[in-house]
């Protein structure tokens, strides 16, 4: 709560400061939320890297990368079919077959189950950085790995925290992440999930923005009851979510970016929870600038799967 508290208060000082700041300098207060505030932040990932071998819906099947290949002849520069080389070229890309948007962590609109929702590319800017509620079940998944969050769950979060902010991100911490690596088992059920109740609650009257869970599916209702719901009265849902163990229950931001093919149905998206300055956990700007980036140790190369590594000599 004192890191929460502390984090709201130099939010209000700056934006005091903003509202009395001389004309001209209106225009750079937000810089000033960044230098002061969000360059001294934590920050930590929440998102899959996706490849050919991560676990799926069992109705998908999985994705292949491939080298690029030149498309159309290019007189002394490259032929047809001929994959682009570091040595020949200069520079090297990759095919990705995707054989569905519902893939890795995602971020679903209503038109992935309903006819007349909001595709991916309608989804507006200010999906971009919300208030981040953790909701911990984590100990009652050790006991049953089928277990959906509940309205008493979500009650015993706010009688510590307070009322869950209007507009919030609510993700449900249950540490299924950590099989992300099982494929076989991640999406079988059972698996954690949040009751049908309990996303009326947060949606109608906590009026959340989204929920967010690390499963792949949102519950494990024959008929997907929590999902329907869901999608079919408007709103969105993040799935395939991971670190939330990492992440303090109140007091975080979270940045939601996207992939945003025009009217798709799924969004590839990635996640980043921003954290209290003295969390435990993540980076901060200071810590990790991010440019230049670090030199690979080895040169990369692709895998059997065709995901590119760096690679020791004879590898």
């Amino acid at each position: 709560m004192k890191n929460r508290m502390m984090i709201v208060a130099t939010f209000l000082i700056l934006l005091m400061a903003m509202a009395v700041a001389p004309a001209m300098g209106e225009n750079t207060k937000l810089w000033d939320v960044y230098n002061n505030v969000l360059k001294k932040a934590k920050y930590v990932d929440l998102t899959h890297a996706f490849s050919p071998t991560i676990a799926v819906w069992p109705g998908f099947g999985q994705a292949k990368f491939k080298p690029s290949v030149a498309g159309k002849k290019y007189d002394g520069y490259c032929e047809i079919g001929e994959a682009f080389d570091y040595k020949k070229h200069g520079f090297i890309a990759t095919s990705y077959e995707l054989v569905t948007d519902q893939y890795g962590t995602q971020l679903d609109p209503p038109a992935h189950f309903y006819e007349y929702g909001a595709t991916i590319s309608d989804l507006p800017a200010t999906y971009a950085i919300r208030p981040l509620v953790i909701i911990d079940i984590h100990e009652k998944v050790k006991k049953d790995p089928g277990y959906h969050a509940t309205i008493a769950d979500i009650k015993a979060w706010e009688a510590k925290y307070g009322k869950i902010p209007e507009g919030s991100v609510v993700a449900v911490r249950s540490d299924w992440y950590k099989k992300w690596k099982e494929t076989d088992r991640f999406a079988k059920k059972p698996f954690p999930g949040t009751k049908l109740d309990a996303l009326k609650l947060l949606h109608l009257e906590r009026k959340i923005l989204f929920h967010g869970h690390e499963p792949l599916d949102t519950d494990t209702t024959p008929n997907l009851e929590g999902e329907n719901w869901l999608l079919k009265n408007n709103f969105c849902q993040a799935e395939g979510m991971m670190n939330l163990d990492k992440v303090p229950p109140a007091g975080a931001l979270v940045m939601i970016g996207f992939a945003k093919p025009e009217g798709g149905t799924g969004g590839y998206a990635r996640y980043v929870a921003i954290c209290p300055p003295d969390w435990k956990y993540g980076k901060s700007v200071e810590e990790l600038p991010g440019a230049p980036l670090p030199k690979q140790p080895y040169p990369n190369k692709r895998d059997k799967n065709g995901v590119l590594r760096p690679t020791p000599p004879g590898k």
